[in-house]
Protein backbone atom coordinates (compact mmCIF):
# COMPACT_ATOMS: atom_id res chain seq x y z
CA UNK A 1 0.00 0.00 0.00
CA UNK A 2 1.08 3.51 -0.64
CA UNK A 3 0.54 5.45 2.19
CA UNK A 4 1.79 8.92 1.47
CA UNK A 5 -0.87 8.60 -1.21
CA UNK A 6 -3.60 7.76 0.97
CA UNK A 7 -2.85 10.16 3.54
CA UNK A 8 -2.54 12.84 0.95
CA UNK A 9 -5.79 11.81 -0.58
CA UNK A 10 -7.70 11.94 2.50
CA UNK A 11 -6.93 15.18 3.25
CA UNK A 12 -7.28 16.58 -0.55
CA UNK A 13 -10.93 14.67 0.15
CA UNK A 14 -11.26 16.96 3.49
CA UNK A 15 -10.40 20.36 1.39
CA UNK A 16 -12.64 19.53 -1.40
CA UNK A 17 -15.68 19.36 0.94
CA UNK A 18 -14.43 22.49 2.95
CA UNK A 19 -13.32 20.67 6.21
CA UNK A 20 -9.70 20.68 6.44
CA UNK A 21 -9.08 22.88 9.56
CA UNK A 22 -6.17 25.14 9.55
CA UNK A 23 -4.70 26.59 12.64
CA UNK A 24 -4.51 30.25 13.15
CA UNK A 25 -0.92 31.09 14.64
CA UNK A 26 -1.80 33.44 17.74
CA UNK A 27 -0.03 34.70 20.78
CA UNK A 28 -2.42 35.62 23.47
CA UNK A 29 -1.08 38.39 25.43
CA UNK A 30 -1.76 38.39 29.59
CA UNK A 31 -3.69 41.16 29.97
CA UNK A 32 -5.18 42.09 26.82
CA UNK A 33 -7.49 39.96 25.81
CA UNK A 34 -9.26 39.84 23.43
CA UNK A 35 -6.34 41.43 21.70
CA UNK A 36 -3.51 38.44 20.08
CA UNK A 37 -1.05 38.64 17.86
CA UNK A 38 -1.28 36.64 15.15
CA UNK A 39 1.64 35.55 12.93
CA UNK A 40 1.95 34.79 9.25
CA UNK A 41 4.43 34.65 6.70
CA UNK A 42 3.19 38.55 5.76
CA UNK A 43 4.37 39.31 9.78
CA UNK A 44 2.95 39.93 12.82
CA UNK A 45 -0.52 41.66 13.28
CA UNK A 46 -3.04 42.17 16.24
CA UNK A 47 -6.67 40.23 16.06
CA UNK A 48 -9.54 40.52 18.06
CA UNK A 49 -10.31 36.73 19.01
CA UNK A 50 -13.96 36.12 19.29
CA UNK A 51 -14.50 31.94 19.34
CA UNK A 52 -12.43 31.46 22.86
CA UNK A 53 -13.87 29.07 25.34
CA UNK A 54 -11.99 30.92 28.33
CA UNK A 55 -15.51 32.39 28.64
CA UNK A 56 -14.24 34.62 31.74
CA UNK A 57 -11.11 35.24 30.59
CA UNK A 58 -9.93 33.87 33.91
CA UNK A 59 -6.66 32.71 31.72
CA UNK A 60 -5.61 36.35 32.03
CA UNK A 61 -7.37 36.57 35.82
CA UNK A 62 -3.98 38.42 37.79
CA UNK A 63 -4.95 35.76 41.23
CA UNK A 64 -4.72 32.89 38.60
CA UNK A 65 -1.65 34.20 37.27
CA UNK A 66 -0.23 35.07 40.46
CA UNK A 67 -1.21 31.29 41.72
CA UNK A 68 0.29 29.14 38.95
CA UNK A 69 3.72 31.30 39.78
CA UNK A 70 3.19 30.58 43.18
CA UNK A 71 3.35 26.61 42.82
CA UNK A 72 5.89 26.64 40.51
CA UNK A 73 8.19 28.37 42.38
CA UNK A 74 6.71 26.22 45.36
CA UNK A 75 6.79 22.68 43.66
CA UNK A 76 7.99 22.84 40.45
CA UNK A 77 6.58 22.50 37.13
CA UNK A 78 5.88 18.81 36.30
CA UNK A 79 3.60 15.83 38.47
CA UNK A 80 6.27 13.94 37.88
CA UNK A 81 3.62 10.91 36.96
CA UNK A 82 0.64 9.31 37.56
CA UNK A 83 -0.65 9.81 41.01
CA UNK A 84 -0.42 5.95 42.09
CA UNK A 85 3.11 6.27 41.49
CA UNK A 86 4.56 9.74 42.20
CA UNK A 87 1.74 10.35 44.44
CA UNK A 88 -0.67 13.34 44.44
CA UNK A 89 0.23 16.68 44.85
CA UNK A 90 -1.19 18.65 47.56
CA UNK A 91 -2.92 21.27 45.14
CA UNK A 92 -4.88 18.35 43.56
CA UNK A 93 -6.45 17.05 46.85
CA UNK A 94 -7.48 20.97 47.69
CA UNK A 95 -8.73 21.05 44.01
CA UNK A 96 -10.93 18.39 44.11
CA UNK A 97 -12.14 19.24 47.43
CA UNK A 98 -12.79 22.62 46.34
CA UNK A 99 -14.59 20.79 43.19
CA UNK A 100 -16.62 18.30 45.42
CA UNK A 101 -18.05 21.89 47.47
CA UNK A 102 -18.92 23.40 43.97
CA UNK A 103 -21.37 21.02 43.13
CA UNK A 104 -22.79 20.05 46.38
CA UNK A 105 -21.36 16.13 46.46
CA UNK A 106 -19.23 13.98 48.41
CA UNK A 107 -16.18 13.58 46.19
CA UNK A 108 -14.15 14.44 42.63
CA UNK A 109 -11.68 13.45 40.88
CA UNK A 110 -9.39 15.68 37.73
CA UNK A 111 -8.12 14.21 34.86
CA UNK A 112 -6.09 15.95 32.10
CA UNK A 113 -9.16 16.70 30.19
CA UNK A 114 -12.42 16.97 29.87
CA UNK A 115 -12.11 14.51 27.32
CA UNK A 116 -10.27 12.30 29.47
CA UNK A 117 -13.00 12.72 32.10
CA UNK A 118 -15.60 11.72 30.01
CA UNK A 119 -13.61 9.01 28.14
CA UNK A 120 -12.57 7.04 31.32
CA UNK A 121 -15.89 7.31 33.25
CA UNK A 122 -18.42 6.42 31.02
CA UNK A 123 -16.11 3.56 29.70
CA UNK A 124 -15.22 2.52 32.99
CA UNK A 125 -19.06 2.24 34.27
CA UNK A 126 -19.77 0.60 30.88
CA UNK A 127 -17.64 -1.82 30.97
CA UNK A 128 -17.94 -2.42 35.31
CA UNK A 129 -21.41 -2.33 35.46
CA UNK A 130 -23.06 -5.44 34.97
CA UNK A 131 -25.61 -5.45 31.64
CA UNK A 132 -24.60 -1.87 31.49
CA UNK A 133 -26.98 0.11 28.77
CA UNK A 134 -26.39 3.62 27.95
CA UNK A 135 -28.92 6.06 27.12
CA UNK A 136 -27.56 8.87 25.55
CA UNK A 137 -28.93 12.01 23.70
CA UNK A 138 -28.43 12.46 19.94
CA UNK A 139 -26.17 15.78 20.34
CA UNK A 140 -23.96 14.68 22.95
CA UNK A 141 -20.15 15.63 22.73
CA UNK A 142 -17.67 13.03 20.65
CA UNK A 143 -16.05 12.44 24.24
CA UNK A 144 -19.05 10.86 25.63
CA UNK A 145 -19.74 9.17 22.42
CA UNK A 146 -16.17 7.45 22.34
CA UNK A 147 -16.69 6.89 25.99
CA UNK A 148 -19.60 4.81 25.60
CA UNK A 149 -18.36 3.24 22.50
CA UNK A 150 -15.21 2.12 24.24
CA UNK A 151 -17.05 0.32 26.91
CA UNK A 152 -18.43 -1.63 24.18
CA UNK A 153 -22.16 -1.55 26.16
CA UNK A 154 -25.42 -1.37 24.07
CA UNK A 155 -26.17 1.98 23.60
CA UNK A 156 -29.82 3.87 22.88
CA UNK A 157 -29.63 7.29 21.55
CA UNK A 158 -32.91 9.57 22.38
CA UNK A 159 -33.86 12.44 20.85
CA UNK A 160 -32.39 15.59 21.78
CA UNK A 161 -33.84 17.12 25.15
CA UNK A 162 -36.72 14.82 25.09
CA UNK A 163 -37.90 13.65 27.96
CA UNK A 164 -40.47 11.99 26.54
CA UNK A 165 -38.67 9.89 24.29
CA UNK A 166 -36.08 8.85 26.77
CA UNK A 167 -39.19 7.59 28.83
CA UNK A 168 -40.01 5.19 26.20
CA UNK A 169 -36.98 4.26 25.50
CA UNK A 170 -35.75 3.21 29.38
CA UNK A 171 -39.62 2.00 29.63
CA UNK A 172 -38.50 -0.61 26.68
CA UNK A 173 -35.67 -2.15 28.86
CA UNK A 174 -35.60 -4.73 31.75
CA UNK A 175 -36.34 -2.57 35.10
CA UNK A 176 -33.56 -4.52 36.41
CA UNK A 177 -30.75 -3.47 33.69
CA UNK A 178 -28.28 -1.08 35.52
CA UNK A 179 -28.67 1.96 33.43
CA UNK A 180 -27.28 5.61 32.72
CA UNK A 181 -28.51 8.28 31.06
CA UNK A 182 -25.84 10.46 29.32
CA UNK A 183 -26.64 14.10 28.68
CA UNK A 184 -25.04 17.84 28.37
CA UNK A 185 -26.70 21.13 30.55
CA UNK A 186 -25.52 23.42 27.87
CA UNK A 187 -24.94 22.37 24.65
CA UNK A 188 -21.95 24.05 23.00
CA UNK A 189 -22.71 24.95 19.32
CA UNK A 190 -26.28 25.72 19.47
CA UNK A 191 -26.23 27.16 22.91
CA UNK A 192 -29.33 25.52 24.51
CA UNK A 193 -29.92 24.44 28.00
CA UNK A 194 -31.43 20.28 28.67
CA UNK A 195 -34.18 20.21 30.72
CA UNK A 196 -31.98 18.99 33.50
CA UNK A 197 -35.20 18.33 36.01
CA UNK A 198 -37.62 16.33 33.46
CA UNK A 199 -34.58 14.32 32.38
CA UNK A 200 -33.69 13.20 36.21
CA UNK A 201 -37.62 12.51 37.03
CA UNK A 202 -37.69 9.71 33.85
CA UNK A 203 -34.21 8.44 34.76
CA UNK A 204 -34.74 7.83 38.43
CA UNK A 205 -38.69 6.35 37.86
CA UNK A 206 -36.74 3.76 35.28
CA UNK A 207 -34.03 3.42 38.52
CA UNK A 208 -30.96 5.00 36.10
CA UNK A 209 -27.94 7.05 36.82
CA UNK A 210 -27.64 10.29 35.85
CA UNK A 211 -24.37 11.71 34.20
CA UNK A 212 -24.06 14.88 33.62
CA UNK A 213 -21.59 17.25 31.17
CA UNK A 214 -21.50 20.75 32.25
CA UNK A 215 -18.41 21.59 30.45
CA UNK A 216 -19.95 24.49 28.91
CA UNK A 217 -21.48 25.71 31.89
CA UNK A 218 -19.67 25.37 35.12
CA UNK A 219 -18.21 28.42 36.37
CA UNK A 220 -21.27 30.42 33.76
CA UNK A 221 -24.10 29.76 35.85
CA UNK A 222 -25.39 29.25 39.24
CA UNK A 223 -24.48 31.55 42.46
CA UNK A 224 -21.27 29.92 42.85
CA UNK A 225 -20.67 29.20 39.24
CA UNK A 226 -21.38 25.22 39.75
CA UNK A 227 -23.14 25.41 36.45
CA UNK A 228 -26.82 25.11 34.93
CA UNK A 229 -28.51 22.41 37.19
CA UNK A 230 -26.86 24.87 40.06
CA UNK A 231 -28.41 27.41 38.44
CA UNK A 232 -31.71 25.20 38.71
CA UNK A 233 -31.72 23.92 41.67
CA UNK A 234 -31.49 20.29 41.10
CA UNK A 235 -27.62 19.49 41.41
CA UNK A 236 -28.24 16.78 44.46
CA UNK A 237 -30.56 14.84 41.49
CA UNK A 238 -27.71 14.46 39.47
CA UNK A 239 -25.88 11.25 39.96
CA UNK A 240 -21.93 12.18 38.17
CA UNK A 241 -21.33 15.97 37.17
CA UNK A 242 -18.53 16.17 34.37
CA UNK A 243 -16.65 19.57 34.21
CA UNK A 244 -13.78 21.32 33.03
CA UNK A 245 -11.12 23.34 34.08
CA UNK A 246 -10.55 24.62 30.54
CA UNK A 247 -13.10 26.60 29.80
CA UNK A 248 -14.61 29.21 32.19
CA UNK A 249 -11.54 28.41 34.99
CA UNK A 250 -9.17 29.56 32.20
CA UNK A 251 -6.74 26.39 32.96
CA UNK A 252 -7.02 22.88 31.30
CA UNK A 253 -8.01 19.62 32.90
CA UNK A 254 -11.59 17.93 33.34
CA UNK A 255 -13.12 16.24 36.23
CA UNK A 256 -15.93 14.35 37.64
CA UNK A 257 -17.83 14.73 41.24
CA UNK A 258 -20.16 12.49 42.50
CA UNK A 259 -20.97 10.43 45.85
CA UNK A 260 -17.84 9.02 47.87
CA UNK A 261 -18.18 5.13 46.93
CA UNK A 262 -18.54 6.29 42.92
CA UNK A 263 -15.62 8.43 42.50
CA UNK A 264 -13.37 6.07 44.05
CA UNK A 265 -14.65 3.28 42.38
CA UNK A 266 -13.71 5.47 38.68
CA UNK A 267 -10.30 6.48 40.60
CA UNK A 268 -9.80 2.68 41.28
CA UNK A 269 -10.66 1.00 38.04
CA UNK A 270 -10.44 3.73 35.04
CA UNK A 271 -7.26 3.29 32.83
CA UNK A 272 -7.73 6.60 31.88
CA UNK A 273 -6.71 8.31 35.48
CA UNK A 274 -4.76 5.04 36.48
CA UNK A 275 -1.84 5.48 33.87
CA UNK A 276 -2.25 9.06 33.00
CA UNK A 277 0.34 11.62 34.51
CA UNK A 278 -1.43 14.06 36.44
CA UNK A 279 -1.87 17.73 36.04
CA UNK A 280 0.89 19.97 36.94
CA UNK A 281 0.86 20.98 40.43
CA UNK A 282 0.95 24.73 38.64
CA UNK A 283 -2.08 24.23 36.53
CA UNK A 284 -4.32 22.68 39.61
CA UNK A 285 -3.22 25.97 41.64
CA UNK A 286 -4.65 27.97 39.01
CA UNK A 287 -7.76 26.48 38.78
CA UNK A 288 -8.44 26.53 42.39
CA UNK A 289 -7.81 30.19 42.37
CA UNK A 290 -10.36 30.85 39.64
CA UNK A 291 -12.93 28.59 41.06
CA UNK A 292 -12.25 29.80 44.89
CA UNK A 293 -12.80 33.75 42.83
CA UNK A 294 -15.89 32.36 41.03
CA UNK A 295 -17.76 30.89 43.61
CA UNK A 296 -17.52 34.47 45.09
CA UNK A 297 -17.91 36.69 42.29
CA UNK A 298 -20.97 36.98 40.10
CA UNK A 299 -19.67 39.84 37.73
CA UNK A 300 -17.72 38.41 35.51
CA UNK A 301 -20.49 35.86 34.97
CA UNK A 302 -23.21 38.41 35.20
CA UNK A 303 -20.95 40.55 32.51
CA UNK A 304 -20.73 37.88 29.81
CA UNK A 305 -24.13 37.49 29.54
CA UNK A 306 -24.74 41.15 29.06
CA UNK A 307 -21.85 41.16 26.71
CA UNK A 308 -23.56 38.67 24.65
CA UNK A 309 -26.91 39.32 24.86
CA UNK A 310 -26.10 43.10 23.18
CA UNK A 311 -23.84 41.31 20.36
CA UNK A 312 -26.96 38.88 19.50
CA UNK A 313 -28.92 41.85 19.73
CA UNK A 314 -26.60 44.11 17.43
CA UNK A 315 -26.43 41.09 14.99
CA UNK A 316 -30.02 40.18 14.63
CA UNK A 317 -30.77 44.35 14.20
CA UNK A 318 -28.29 44.27 11.04
CA UNK A 319 -30.37 41.33 9.62
CA UNK A 320 -27.78 38.64 10.04
CA UNK A 321 -29.23 35.05 10.70
CA UNK A 322 -28.25 34.57 14.71
CA UNK A 323 -29.44 30.82 15.71
CA UNK A 324 -31.76 30.99 18.87
CA UNK A 325 -29.49 30.28 21.94
CA UNK A 326 -30.76 31.32 25.24
CA UNK A 327 -27.24 30.68 26.51
CA UNK A 328 -23.73 33.07 26.55
CA UNK A 329 -23.00 31.30 22.98
CA UNK A 330 -23.95 33.33 19.59
CA UNK A 331 -23.99 30.74 16.67
CA UNK A 332 -24.45 32.90 13.08
CA UNK A 333 -25.91 29.99 10.61
CA UNK A 334 -24.05 30.04 7.12
CA UNK A 335 -25.07 26.79 5.89
CA UNK A 336 -22.18 25.78 3.22
CA UNK A 337 -19.00 24.87 4.80
CA UNK A 338 -16.95 26.05 1.86
CA UNK A 339 -18.28 29.27 2.22
CA UNK A 340 -18.36 29.16 5.88
CA UNK A 341 -14.42 29.14 5.74
CA UNK A 342 -14.12 31.59 3.11
CA UNK A 343 -16.39 33.70 5.67
CA UNK A 344 -13.82 33.41 8.56
CA UNK A 345 -10.94 33.66 6.26
CA UNK A 346 -12.20 37.15 4.97
CA UNK A 347 -13.13 38.50 8.41
CA UNK A 348 -8.89 37.36 9.53
CA UNK A 349 -7.22 38.84 6.80
CA UNK A 350 -9.64 41.79 5.99
CA UNK A 351 -10.93 42.80 9.36
CA UNK A 352 -8.36 41.55 11.71
CA UNK A 353 -11.11 39.37 13.64
CA UNK A 354 -10.63 35.96 14.38
CA UNK A 355 -13.26 33.20 14.26
CA UNK A 356 -12.88 29.70 13.20
CA UNK A 357 -15.62 27.51 10.77
CA UNK A 358 -17.76 25.03 12.53
CA UNK A 359 -18.05 22.68 9.99
CA UNK A 360 -19.17 18.92 9.66
CA UNK A 361 -18.94 16.20 11.82
CA UNK A 362 -19.19 19.03 14.54
CA UNK A 363 -22.46 20.35 13.34
CA UNK A 364 -24.85 18.53 11.08
CA UNK A 365 -24.10 19.26 7.35
CA UNK A 366 -26.02 22.60 6.03
CA UNK A 367 -26.28 24.21 10.02
CA UNK A 368 -22.39 24.88 9.19
CA UNK A 369 -21.75 28.44 10.77
CA UNK A 370 -19.71 30.80 13.01
CA UNK A 371 -19.69 30.31 16.22
CA UNK A 372 -19.02 33.59 18.53
CA UNK A 373 -18.05 33.46 22.13
CA UNK A 374 -18.36 37.31 23.88
CA UNK A 375 -16.33 37.70 26.98
CA UNK A 376 -16.74 40.01 29.65
CA UNK A 377 -13.48 42.00 28.22
CA UNK A 378 -15.07 42.59 24.94
CA UNK A 379 -15.85 46.31 24.69
CA UNK A 380 -18.47 47.97 23.13
CA UNK A 381 -16.41 48.63 20.20
CA UNK A 382 -14.74 45.60 20.15
CA UNK A 383 -18.81 44.39 19.39
CA UNK A 384 -19.38 46.96 16.98
CA UNK A 385 -16.26 46.50 14.55
CA UNK A 386 -17.66 42.60 14.81
CA UNK A 387 -21.14 43.73 13.31
CA UNK A 388 -20.42 45.82 10.76
CA UNK A 389 -17.19 43.29 9.36
CA UNK A 390 -19.81 40.51 9.71
CA UNK A 391 -22.28 42.38 7.98
CA UNK A 392 -19.82 43.39 5.31
CA UNK A 393 -18.64 39.96 4.63
CA UNK A 394 -22.02 38.91 4.50
CA UNK A 395 -23.09 41.17 1.72
CA UNK A 396 -19.43 41.15 -0.56
CA UNK A 397 -20.61 37.07 -0.50
CA UNK A 398 -24.10 37.39 -1.41
CA UNK A 399 -24.76 35.18 1.71
CA UNK A 400 -29.25 35.71 2.31
CA UNK A 401 -29.99 37.73 5.78
CA UNK A 402 -32.93 37.19 7.90
CA UNK A 403 -36.30 38.00 6.49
Amino acid sequence: MNYESFFTSALARLKAEGRYRVFADLERRAGQFPKAARHSAAGVEEVTVWCSNDYLCMGQHPAVLAAMREAIDRVGAGAGGTRNIAGTNHYHVLLEAELADLHGKQAALTFTSGYVANEAALSTLGRQLPGCVFLSDEANHASMIAGMRHSRAPKEIFAHNDPADLDRRLASLPPDVPKVVVFESCYSMDGDFAPIGEICAVAKRHGALTYLDEVHAVGLYGPRGGGVAARDGIADRIDIIQGTLAKAFGVIGGYIAGSTALVDFIRSYAPGFIFTTSLPPAVAAGALAAIRHLKASAAERELLQERAARVKRRLRETGLPVMASPSHIVPVLVGDPVLCKRVTDELLTRHRIYVQPINYPTVPRGTERLRITPSPMHSDDDIERLVQAVSEVWNRFKIQVAA
